[in-house]
């Protein structure tokens, strides 16, 4: 499965069920064992867990094959393993503990989200679908701010 189709099928299995932070990671230079490193924030262990069922659920309906999932009797921390991507799956306190990004974040996947219009990552390492490589290089254009006249001025 191409790892894109497979990172949009977690992200949307993510937001389903209202996952909170979430962010993408290229761990491809890292490691040969898979791809992508995805962190997620779950508020509860139910919420947790029904995080990894949708994930595990939108990967089968894209035509992916779920490795295996861990952490789900306890669900604080829960991890899915979608072959090519490793999903976790954590309560806040544990994701501030453990710092899962300060391990695999050097590099973020950039990917918009249905719950925010921003991106996950500072740094793209990859095109969003159908932008182009040189876009990403480009620098931000800054937009002058907007002068408002203040009300004494105007009496």
């Amino acid at each position: 499965m191409d790892i894109r189709k497979l990172q949009r099928a977690i992200v949307d299995g993510l937001e389903d069920v209202k996952a909170q932070d979430i962010r993408i990671f290229n761990t491809s230079h890292l490691t040969e064992l898979f791809d992508r490193v995805i962190v997620a924030s779950g508020t509860s262990n139910r919420q947790t867990k029904a995080l990894a069922s949708s994930v595990r659920e939108k990967v089968k309906e894209a035509g992916g094959d779920i490795i295996s999932t861990e952490g789900e009797d306890i669900g604080e921390w829960v991890l899915v393993d979608c072959g090519d991507a490793v999903v976790h799956i954590l309560q806040p306190a544990l994701r501030q503990y453990y710092n899962l990004e300060e391990i695999w974040g050097d590099k973020p996947v950039r990917v918009k989200l249905a719950a925010n219009t921003g991106f996950t990552g500072a740094r793209p390492s990859e095109p969003i679908d159908g932008e182009d490589e040189d876009e990403l290089d480009a620098p931000a254009v800054k937009k002058p701010a907007r002068k408002v006249a203040s009300r004494r001025s105007a009496k």
